[in-house]
């Protein structure tokens, strides 16, 4: 049995990732969880002497206390939302390209399973736990490994392996009747919460969580190609989680944010694929393309910005992502209105000058000019500067929201200034107070040439070059018998001695092999028993033929042990109440699926916890958006 886990995907002596500012950055993220946790504990305390004390002036102190602990949650909240904001550290190499937003990884905290795992083992499996110190321990140095993951394919492959490793684990440790005393501790990568579960469920969840945000912080920093593919995986996992796993415990699995993070890596890679394509030779037909193409873009970036702030999502979503997307809708408002102006402008032809029919559309909230279809040379440059003008007004409102809002990147500062002076470049001798008499433009058509599609979850084990992942507790015997949601008798030792027809046993079945039928000297056996060693030699994982020449080549005695199965139907542990079904794994073969229900608890235990809305309703009151914060966004 493998002891340690692969070296290449846990610790790589040149990936210096401790040394770099997004290590730190989640560090500062792990510190700020711990505070709020801190504060959230010390909050429910002092409501609690509230309640319970008629004391006048021990209730004024706590108020007091409480105002404090209120003040220094918002505190940690802003703290919160900056990190969440900081995309710089996250970005690329190229500094000519709009900043993405990438997703904060989820921590966790250290899990000992040593006690509980060989206790089941003994209680569950009637086997010495100690045996299994080894595949205890590597099962727990690849989850410490997985709470810190590398930005690279490495990464991935840690996260996968770890997922893998679940499915083996849930079978065979986690029945559906009860606890065996491990609970999951997560804290939410929006809000900073902490969620506690018993069910193995939420730790997937959590995982595959942090894969999708692993893949949008790769993608955020690869090339076009690679970084779009980086995305719509992490749309796929996100959806993948939406789907399946009903009743969250956490704000960032809750399927209104599940929804708008799909929406936003598809939006980030629709941009990706307009700057390719803006990259192209400036020819009429071109840019006729980029500008509707654009236009489009600024449709989405509309209804993505309608999603988060909605009245669900409004108070928890970082207000940097906010104006960033609001600065893009303008950024690429403008450049649909400068693609068009230097159409009109510079590269204007008859047969394309017909397509401005099809560009345009109906739109009665503004007043336009008149002109659609330019017949003469006059009205094309009329047309053009009302482009022109509208463009450098979306510049300026790109503007005027990174001021506000104090938005800072290196490449959101070189699209803008490269925008403008492009945009200044067509205005010729024509000053801006002249372009100040021109009519807005007609309403540019939203229309895309490009089909995204969301790329399904490969959970295929992990097993990368390593090859498929094998069952760290192998030697308990095949799953298909042998795991914690069936139940059988204690292991018996049955002795037979043979005779002229032999031992007067017939056997069928490989993995484990079952006893079909027995004659009268066995009465200690049944049909059904499931031989599980012969002559003290492990059996569970032999053929038929196997344990066939076993039996043959036993001398004048046979020392059999079999379990029995006990029909679950009729099974005590059976009536008490089942945990909800979890999802059915990640295997070799499959990468298939499902999240069942969950019951959640968390560290909130003075609030109901059966009502739906209780989280969102207590993370609404613990962090309360500021009145600075509705400034910006309404600015």
């Amino acid at each position: 049995m493998t002891t340690t886990v692969n070296n290449h995907l846990m610790r790589n002596p040149n990936d210096g990732i401790r040394s770099t500012r997004r290590t730190n950055l989640q560090s500062r993220r792990s510190e700020l969880n711990r505070e709020i946790h801190k504060e959230i504990r010390l909050r429910a305390g002092v409501e609690n002497l509230i309640r319970a004390t008629s004391n006048r002036s021990v209730q004024q102190t706590a108020s007091l206390e409480l105002s404090f602990i209120n003040s220094h949650l918002k505190l940690l909240r802003e703290q919160l939302d900056d990190l969440n904001g900081s995309l710089d550290v996250y970005q690329g190499q190229n500094p000519t390209t709009l900043p993405m937003i990438p997703l904060g990884l989820k921590e966790t905290k250290e899990i000992d399973f040593r006690d509980a795992f060989k206790d089941f083992i003994l209680e569950h499996y009637s086997e010495n736990g100690e045996k299994y110190d080894d595949a205890i321990a590597t099962f727990m140095e690849l989850r410490q490994a997985m709470r810190r993951p590398s930005r690279t394919s490495a990464g991935i492959q840690l996260l996968l392996r770890y997922l893998a490793n679940l499915y083996f684990i849930e079978r065979r440790f986690f029945p559906v009747d009860r606890n065996i005393g491990i609970y999951f501790e997560w804290y939410d990568s929006i809000t900073g919460l902490p969620s506690i579960q018993k069910t193995i469920t939420f730790e997937k969840a959590s995982v595959l969580f942090n894969l999708s945000a692993l893949y949008t912080q790769i993608g955020t920093k690869a090339e076009a190609d690679e970084a779009i593919d980086n995305y719509l995986r992490a749309a796929g996992i996100l959806e993948y989680i939406r789907e399946h796993f009903s009743h969250p415990p956490s704000f960032d699995l809750c399927h209104e944010l599940l929804r708008s993070l799909v929406e936003l890596m598809m939006v980030q890679s629709h941009e990706i694929l307009l700057h390719k394509q803006t990259l192209e030779t400036e020819s009429a037909g071109n840019l006729l393309n980029n500008a509707t193409e654009s236009a489009y873009l600024c449709e989405s970036l509309t209804h993505l910005l309608n999603t988060l702030t909605s009245s669900d999502l409004n108070d928890f979503i970082p207000p940097t992502w906010v104006s960033l997307v609001i600065i893009k809708h303008h950024v690429y408002r403008a450049r649909a209105n400068y693609f068009l102006a230097l159409f009109l402008l510079r590269h204007s032809q008859s047969d394309q000058l017909r397509r401005l029919d099809e560009v345009y559309i109906e739109d009665d909230s503004t007043i336009t000019t008149d002109i659609r279809v330019p017949s003469t040379k006059e009205e094309e440059s009329c047309l053009g500067f009302c482009h022109l003008r509208m463009g450098l007004t979306k510049i300026k409102d790109a503007e005027r929201v990174m001021r506000l809002n104090r938005i800072r990147g290196v490449g959101l500062e070189y699209v803008l200034q490269t925008t403008k002076e492009k945009l200044l470049d067509l205005m010729g001798q024509k000053t801006e107070e002249e372009l100040d008499a021109y009519l807005d433009p007609p309403k540019i058509g939203a229309m895309t040439s490009y089909s995204l599609t969301i790329s399904p979850p490969d959970l295929s084990c992990g097993g990368g070059s390593s090859g498929p992942i094998a069952d760290p507790f192998h030697t308990l015997g095949p799953l298909s018998f042998f795991s914690a949601k069936k139940s059988w008798t204690c292991p018996k030792k049955v002795i037979l001695y043979r005779k002229a027809n032999g031992f007067g046993i017939s056997v069928k079945g490989s993995s484990p092999v079952t006893i079909v039928s027995v004659d009268e000297q066995s009465n200690d056996l049944h049909a059904g028993d499931v031989i599980t060693s012969i002559n003290h030699k492990d059996t569970k994982w032999c053929t038929h033929d196997d344990v066939v020449e076993l039996v043959k080549s036993a001398g004048q005695s046979l020392i059999l042990t079999v379990v029995r199965p006990i029909d679950q139907g009729k099974n005590t542990m059976s009536s008490r109440s089942a945990s909800p079904r979890g999802y059915s794994g990640i295997s070799s073969s499959s990468s298939s699926g499902s999240i069942g229900r969950t019951n959640t608890s968390s560290y909130l235990a003075n609030h109901n916890q059966h009502s739906p809305t209780t989280l969102e309703k207590l993370t609404r009151s613990l962090f309360r958006s500021n009145r600075s914060r509705s400034r910006s966004k309404s600015s």
